[in-house]
């Protein structure tokens, strides 16, 4: 029963994923997230059998069927993580679906939103080197908001610590400052803007666990490019997001405190 239901969420977080691809596509461009989804090379309009979350792909080999230009592995890596995360939401929150199922679609769907504008905000970084404010804007006020109505696995209006009404900038503190000081050239003013809603998520000892997540993860990745860039010539620049979104989704899923915060 729980596998099967696994695989239910598994499948709508395809179908949200694949809405997520439009958003990333056309975020920050004059066309509307409505109307038919075209081939970005030949403009041909999309059957319906062409527009089924991560099985489209594979069915067409990669290649759009009218002009064969290759899609992009955006759109099927997209709808996987996103029903990926789903499938571990529902996982997470298995034993409140059977016993309070209210409680589980406010929660589900809380987190859901939430976890649809982080991987929107990683994938759009790794692609355009840029956080889109409004997303950070929406992340950190769901975020704040939720301080208010959800403590732990239930949900009910209470007011949250002082510790836990700083962590957002608390957290945020250390990269606005390197901002500051170095003028961008270290860190970008939107990664401090994503720790703040970080922040107020995932409280300050899971956000300290998601940070040195991401800068470890970072530091290996960096490591791995300067070598490769003196055998094979590869230069890169690396969005620091992504690495900050990776250390939420560690930090929550498998409640990582690696510095115990009273």
């Amino acid at each position: 029963m729980t596998l099967t239901l696994t695989m239910i969420f598994f499948v709508f977080g395809l179908i949200i994923g694949s809405f997520l691809n439009v958003l990333i596509y056309r975020l920050n461009t004059r066309k509307s997230l409505g109307g038919r989804s075209a081939c970005m090379s030949c403009q041909k309009t999309l059957c319906w059998y062409e527009l089924i979350p991560l099985f489209s792909f594979f069915a067409l080999k990669g290649r759009c069927s009218g002009c064969k230009t290759k899609i992009s592995v955006q759109y099927p890596i997209v709808e996987f993580i996103t029903g990926f995360i789903f499938g571990l939401l529902f996982f997470k929150f298995k034993n409140i679906f059977f016993s309070d199922t209210i409680t589980f679609s406010l929660l589900f769907g809380y987190y859901a939103v939430l976890f649809s504008i982080l991987i929107t905000i990683l994938v759009y970084d790794v692609k355009h080197k840029i956080i889109p404010d409004v997303l950070s804007l929406v992340f950190g006020v769901l975020s704040f908001v939720g301080m208010f109505f959800i403590s732990g696995y239930e949900i009910y209006p209470h007011i949250p610590y002082i510790l836990d009404l700083l962590s957002g900038f608390i957290i945020s503190l250390p990269f606005a400052a390197l901002w500051f000081f170095s003028r961008g050239t270290w860190m970008g003013l939107g990664d401090a803007k994503l720790m703040l809603g970080i922040g107020f998520f995932l409280g300050l000892g899971k956000a300290l666990s998601a940070m040195v997540i991401a800068f470890w993860s970072g530091a290996i990745l960096g490591l791995l490019l300067v070598i490769f860039s003196k055998k094979i010539g590869i230069k890169s620049e690396i969005p620091f997001a992504p690495f900050l979104v990776i250390g939420t989704f560690i930090a929550f899923f498998f409640d990582v405190f690696i510095f115990k915060v009273f």
